[in-house]
């Protein structure tokens, strides 16, 4: 079944915080717009993806959406709940909710030279068994989809029989179905992966008394400042690497490997982003988290 949609000016893809801030500039000019969302609520990434102690790693004035800033009440490092409560507020005062397509999934865009229009196409889910196309068109199109959208868990040998009902009583899950450490205490819980959100759940488990183990491939830089907004930018990534050492001590002898570049480099070169270390380096050095070299 095919469904064409109303023309608009501008279609966008994610609701998101991206898309949300693009809705709201768009707002206040009275531009229309549609936003194509794959889940059944904005900000899926925070209300549906995220783990309970989760905060803001930078001071909320770097952190706010366009036109509408965090309440003074609020704490310099926003909590996971506050930056929904915000949200919630932010899409009800910029009237975006009814622009909102919930549960479209969109197949393919392509721009039209003849008319100078976006052309896009995409699935209905609301309706299970029925499968419904919807297009759209438009001057502008908006992609806001995120780069951490699709969950991903590497294929590891020994895996499958470790969680099989049959042969093991394991549990594997991906850091996006993590909640909080309660259900993990007195348990051996292996974190796979060193990134943010790798050592903030180690953090977490060691919190609530699990046997906490974390896989570490690769050097980060662990560092809870902002240095970029004061200091020349080519001497950023050189005096990251000295503070992070200066601050956090040598992390090797725990299993860490010291890192030779700067989180701007890695960021360019690897995609990854600096660590925020939000006390979880204390918890490897009194030994409460043991630390495994890959």
């Amino acid at each position: 079944m095919k469904e064409q949609a109303a023309g608009v000016e501008v279609i966008m893809v994610g609701a998101g915080t991206s898309g949300l801030a693009t809705a709201a500039c768009l707002s206040l000019q009275s531009i229309p717009y549609v936003i194509l969302e794959r889940e059944n609520c904005y900000a899926s990434i925070w209300k549906k993806y995220s783990y309970d102690r989760l905060r803001l790693h930078l001071a909320k004035q770097f952190c706010q959406l366009p036109h509408l800033p965090f309440p003074s009440s609020y704490p310099m490092f926003v909590s996971r709940a506050q930056f929904i409560e915000h949200l919630d507020h932010y899409v009800s005062h910029f009237n975006i909710g009814p622009s909102i397509r919930y549960q479209r999934s969109v197949e393919s865009a392509s721009y039209d030279e003849a008319t100078n229009m976006w052309n896009v196409k995409a699935s209905n889910l609301l309706s299970p068994g029925r499968e419904i196309e919807e297009y759209y068109s438009g001057r502008f199109l908006v992609v806001a989809s995120g780069e951490t959208t699709n969950p991903f868990t590497p294929d590891i040998r020994g895996l499958c029989s470790f969680c099989s009902s049959a042969t093991g009583t394991g549990e594997v899950i991906h850091s996006t179905q993590y909640k909080n450490g309660k259900p993990y205490g007195g348990k051996n819980v292996l974190v796979v992966g060193s990134g943010n959100s790798g050592m903030e759940i180690a953090l977490d488990l060691a919190n609530h008394a699990a046997k906490t183990s974390l896989v570490v491939r690769s050097p980060m830089v662990y560092l809870g400042v902002v240095l970029f907004k004061y200091v020349p930018f080519g001497w950023v990534d050189t005096l990251m690497v000295m503070l992070s050492r200066l601050v956090y001590g040598d992390l090797s002898k725990y299993g860490i490997p010291k890192p030779r570049e700067g989180p701007f480099f890695m960021k360019a070169a690897y995609g990854k982003y600096p660590v925020i270390d939000a006390g979880t380096c204390e918890k490897i050095k009194s030994g409460q988290i043991q630390v495994i070299n890959y």
